[in-house]
């Protein structure tokens, strides 16, 4: 692994316990909405620097209320909750990816479905931060954009933040590096890589 992703890697937890982020600071009257983007081959990396960087907070601020959620794993929750999951197994064995995605477009609606879920399970109220994984692994089920627009206005100007494997220049996401999702500008990077 590159020393410079490293470092980048080290710099997470000091940038997250940072009153700038924690109390939205600088930021005028736009959404606390963080990314850290990386090279999609750094994603097992990221997976496991991950339970360092909430070990890190434990210990450093104590009183910090933080709640990580992979967006894969919820979406499965949700899906189980809504006894969903055994029949998209079905589906997509019988039929195909595109036919379980045609399928699961009305009960993965973001707007209504995805985004009040994942409200209900971090509970905005009762947090300081939120962190979001699982991005990729959750494409092209939910799409980073459309999640991000969807939460703006529930959040309750609690700092998030997402790890992208991928791409984004402060205007564009582009999952995988590839994958246009839209444009999207209301976000910040958490640490940019170098120029």
């Amino acid at each position: 692994m590159s020393s410079t992703f490293e470092h980048r890697l080290n710099q997470i937890t000091d940038k997250l316990l940072s009153q700038e982020l924690l109390t939205n600071v600088g930021l005028g009257n736009e959404i606390g909405f963080y990314i850290f983007d990386y090279p999609p081959k750094h994603e097992l990396r990221v997976r496991r620097f991950i339970p360092i960087i909430e070990d890190q907070i434990k210990k450093r601020r104590p009183d910090l209320r933080f709640i990580h959620i992979n967006l894969f794993s919820l979406i499965i929750d949700y899906l189980k909750e809504r006894n969903l999951l055994d029949r998209s197994y079905q589906k997509q064995k019988s039929e195909g990816d595109e036919a379980l995605l045609r399928a699961l477009k009305g009960p993965l609606n973001v707007n209504e479905k995805v985004a009040p879920y994942f409200v209900q399970k971090v509970r905005p109220e009762e947090q300081d931060l939120v962190l979001l994984s699982g991005i990729g692994s959750a494409w092209p089920l939910v799409r980073t954009h459309s999640l991000l627009n969807n939460l703006q206005n529930h959040m309750q100007n609690k700092p998030l933040v997402i790890f992208y494997p991928g791409i984004y220049d402060g205007l564009e996401l582009r999952l995988f590096g590839r994958v246009s999702d839209k444009n999207y500008y209301r976000a910040f990077r958490l640490v940019p890589p170098p120029i």
